[in-house]
């Protein structure tokens, strides 16, 4: 049943990506788009997504609640044992520029943990999927995270770094910080790390996706993650080697520290 159910989602969404990449490179010939907030772009195409999405997956799994990006959210999905976690188009801003670091994210989860996690990048012709305990896969292809053990000289999916991470490397970046999450599932980056409040539609497919690949994925603190909680959100995101996550854990603390001081 499981593995059926897997096969399922990843069809619908690979579908989804076909409904999205027609629309990829549209924002200067009538694509619609808007701030949800300043600096937090939303589509025609990402609302045409999350409703495709909603109505194929209900229908494989009918019993389970709903949480995305572009739904309101409602305190009854608190009440389902398990739920859908969806963002339709993950890196909008480089989705309506025309740039490829986006993806559809989507995500079962049970009792706070994911069963499975897709993602879907059409622009690069990616398609990422986990089973919970079964491994995680590229194009069919397993994937085996980053086994990286000292922390400086660490890969960062980054535009910049400060001062203070200078030992470390940039590696380009997508929008898409699940896209960043899964480099490092693929040992194309060692590390990701955000010290923004963070929603659950961001990464939890990412997180089963580079936790099945032998990642060390917590919040920003060093914690466990656990989705479908009352407020959907969580401190920050650390993706990792496991051997650099403590180093990774101390080096952020202080930065972490000020931030919620100020929250």
């Amino acid at each position: 049943m499981a593995d059926r159910t897997l096969d399922q989602v990843r069809q619908i969404v690979a579908r989804a990506g076909e409904l999205a990449l027609a629309d990829f490179g549209r924002f200067d010939t009538g694509l619609k788009v808007w701030d949800k907030s300043p600096g937090n772009p939303v589509s025609e195409t990402d609302m045409a997504v999350d409703g495709f999405l909603r109505r194929e997956l209900s229908a494989i799994v009918p019993d389970a609640g709903w949480l995305s990006e572009e739904t309101l959210d409602h305190p009854r999905r608190l009440d389902h044992d398990r739920i859908w976690v969806v963002d339709p188009i993950d890196g909008t801003r480089d989705f309506v520029r025309g740039r490829p670091g986006w993806a559809i994210s989507v995500a079962l989860v049970e009792h706070g943990r994911p069963l499975f996690g897709v993602l879907c990048a059409p622009a690069r012709q990616e398609s990422w999927w986990a089973g919970q305990g079964s491994g995680a896969w590229r194009n069919g292809v397993a994937l085996h995270a980053s086994s990286r053990t000292q922390f400086s000289g660490s890969r960062v999916p980054a535009d910049q770094l400060p001062g203070v991470d200078r030992d470390l490397v940039i590696v380009p970046k997508p929008n898409s910080i699940a896209l960043r999450m899964a480099m490092v599932a693929a040992d194309e980056a060692d590390l990701l790390a955000s010290l923004r409040w963070g929603y659950e539609w961001d990464i939890c497919a990412a997180a089963l996706i580079a936790g099945e690949a032998g990642a060390r994925v917590t919040d920003a603190l060093g914690q466990d993650l656990r989705f479908n909680k009352a407020r959907a959100n969580d401190f920050g995101i650390l993706c990792c080697a496991p051997a650099i996550h403590a180093d990774a854990v101390a080096r952020l603390a202080d930065r972490a520290a000020e931030v919620i001081g100020k929250s």
